[in-house]
């Protein structure tokens, strides 16, 4: 069993959740329920389930939850874009995000 708090993925996944976080909290209030939501839960998602598969008894196990980490990471590049597209999210703001993402996406990759 890994400890996910020592792993590099794991920490950089954790502060693009509180960048999400923060970013998001200027989006209009109508969409608390859309956008905002899932770009929180697929950013949360990624190092929740780096977490869990660290918790597994396998590097098969791991390696699998690495797997869906990435798919969530996937998701949150889209929306990422689409929050820039809608205007929401500021050219800089979507550029630190989006090189952020695609970081974590490098690392995760089994």
């Amino acid at each position: 069993m890994k400890n996910f708090k020592e792993l590099n993925v794991w920490l950089k996944a954790h502060q693009l959740v509180l960048a999400v976080y923060q970013v998001t909290k200027s989006f209009p209030s109508d969409e608390l329920f859309g956008l905002t939501s899932q770009m929180r839960r697929a950013a949360a998602s990624i190092p929740a389930n780096i977490a869990e598969g660290c918790g597994r008894s396998s590097d098969a196990e791991f390696a699998r939850f690495l797997y869906i980490s990435f798919g969530s990471a996937s998701e949150l590049e889209y929306h990422i874009l689409l929050a820039h597209d809608l205007g929401m999210l500021n050219e800089i703001d979507c550029g630190k995000l989006t090189e952020n993402v695609i970081e974590i996406k490098k690392c995760s990759h089994p």
